[in-house]
C-alpha cells in the first residue's frame, strides 16, 4: 500500500471526532474486542465506546495508553494518524482494517 493511500486511510493531521472515531473503531477491531470487553479492560462503560465511534467525544488517555501497551498502536496514530511509528506487521493488519471502517461509516460529515 503506497502512502498516500496510508495517508487517507489512518486520516493523518486531522484530529477532529470523526477521525479520531475511525482510528478508534479500527483500533478495537483489531485487537478483536466488542465495545463491552473494550470498555472492561479500561473500566468505562460500552456506551463511551460506542460513543467515541459515534463522533461525539475524543478517546480518553486510558483508552489509547490501552492500545498502546497491549497492541502497539501508539498515542501519534490515535490522536493524528501517524502510522509512520506503527510496527509494519501492525500496519499490515490495520490498514485493511481501516479500509473497511471508511466503507462502513461513509465519507466524513461536513
Amino acid at each position: 500500500m503506497d502512502t498516500l493511500t496510508k495517508e487517507k486511510l489512518a486520516m493523518t493531521r486531522d484530529g477532529d471526532q470523526f477521525a479520531a472515531s475511525v482510528r478508534l473503531k479500527a483500533a478495537r477491531i483489531y485487537s478483536g474486542l466488542s465495545q463491552d470487553e473494550l470498555g472492561a479492560k479500561v473500566n468505562i462503560t460500552k456506551a463511551t465506546v460506542s460513543n467515541i465511534e459515534k463522533c461525539r467525544s475524543y478517546p480518553s488517555r486510558a483508552l489509547m495508553t490501552y492500545f498502546h501497551r497491549e497492541h502497539r498502536i501508539d498515542f501519534n496514530f490515535m490522536i493524528h494518524g501517524d502510522y509512520a511509528q506503527l510496527p509494519s506487521d501492525v500496519q499490515d493488519r490495520l490498514f485493511p482494517i481501516l479500509e473497511a471502517v471508511h466503507s462502513e461509516m461513509g465519507p466524513k460529515p461536513n
